[in-house]
């Protein structure tokens, strides 16, 4: 090889080489946010579940005395 080739792959090498480091660097992502709060199950849907219950015994001993 001569001399000038030499130079020219050596000039070429440092470039890619340098381009590499540079894509190597950078800060790692942010964490992930916490998940939102889950919504309570309050007493009301206790409530719902009786009434609920309540109304389909009634409507079943209704349809059963016709």
């Amino acid at each position: 090889m001569r001399i000038q080739n030499k130079k020219i792959l050596a000039s070429i090498l440092f470039v890619l080489i340098s381009f590499v480091c540079v894509a190597q660097g950078g800060q790692p992502p942010p964490p992930m946010p916490p998940p939102p709060p889950g919504l309570p199950i309050d007493g009301f849907t206790t409530i719902a579940l009786i009434l609920g219950a309540f109304f389909g015994v009634k409507k079943t001993i209704d349809n059963s005395k016709k």
